[in-house]
């Protein structure tokens, strides 16, 4: 499979050693300064760019019917203009705020917990996420997707930055340490008791493994999918 990287930070160079271990081939590395390249070179693209270049990214994929995954976050005000113009154009795309593995699996315990927790009054809900202090956007795009299984499986309404005295509000606490590849806790706290459930990455290579999957499962396919498609969730 002829990848194209699309974002060479940290990211896409532990992507480019998965993907080479697993037998594929790079074809392109664009980073932020490639002003022209050819995308048709490439079976599919992996998107870890930055906010500002993800939505013209995945657009140039899906003009040139190649297929693209995107975990690049804080860019998700154009995310209906992009599944719009995949349908458009009958391409293939997948975005995940965290394409790991065992953070896929986190995210259907988070929504079964938030159905167990549904009645219990007396516990509230909150987020903590820690990153390491080059992340550009928080929260991170996993603590709200979390925050959004919650609220799709509760009365919660909404979630904000930092602390809230709305009981309809989740909390997210967003934390940025030195080398921290990413630890994110749900936590229900009651007067009595804490019950948490915790993610914690090891290193960036839980992420990229996922992603080098994703692609591999997406290419030869056509529609908006999501990681729980590439796993079997459904």
């Amino acid at each position: 499979m002829k990848i194209a990287l699309l974002g060479y930070g940290k990211m896409g160079k532990t992507i480019e050693q998965i993907a080479l271990q697993r037998g594929h081939e790079i074809v392109l590395k664009i980073d932020e300064n490639s002003l022209y390249y050819d995308i048709n070179t490439a079976d599919v693209a992996i998107d870890f760019s930055i906010p500002a270049a993800a939505f013209k990214n995945i657009s140039t994929c899906l003009n040139n019917h190649v297929p693209v995954i995107s975990g690049t976050t804080g860019w998700l005000n154009k995310f209906p203009e992009a599944t719009a113009l995949c349908k458009q154009k009958n391409g293939a795309f997948i975005y995940a705020s965290n394409f790991s593995l065992g953070v896929n699996i986190f995210f259907e315990l988070n929504a079964y917990l938030a159905k167990m927790m549904h009645h219990l009054e007396q516990y509230s809900a909150s987020i903590e996420e820690i990153h390491h202090t080059k992340k550009l956007d928080a929260p991170s795009g996993t603590a709200i997707t979390l925050a959004e299984g919650i609220i799709e499986n509760s009365d919660k309404e909404s979630w904000t930055l930092g602390v809230t005295n709305k009981e309809t509000e989740i909390p997210i606490i967003a934390k940025r340490i030195d080398e921290v590849p990413g630890t994110h806790t749900v936590a229900y706290k009651s007067a009595v008791d804490t019950l948490e459930i915790k993610h914690t990455a090891h290193s960036r290579d839980g992420f990229a493994l996922g992603a080098v999957i994703a692609a591999e499962w997406l290419v030869g396919k056509t529609g908006v999918f999501t990681m729980k498609d590439v796993l079997g969730l459904k």
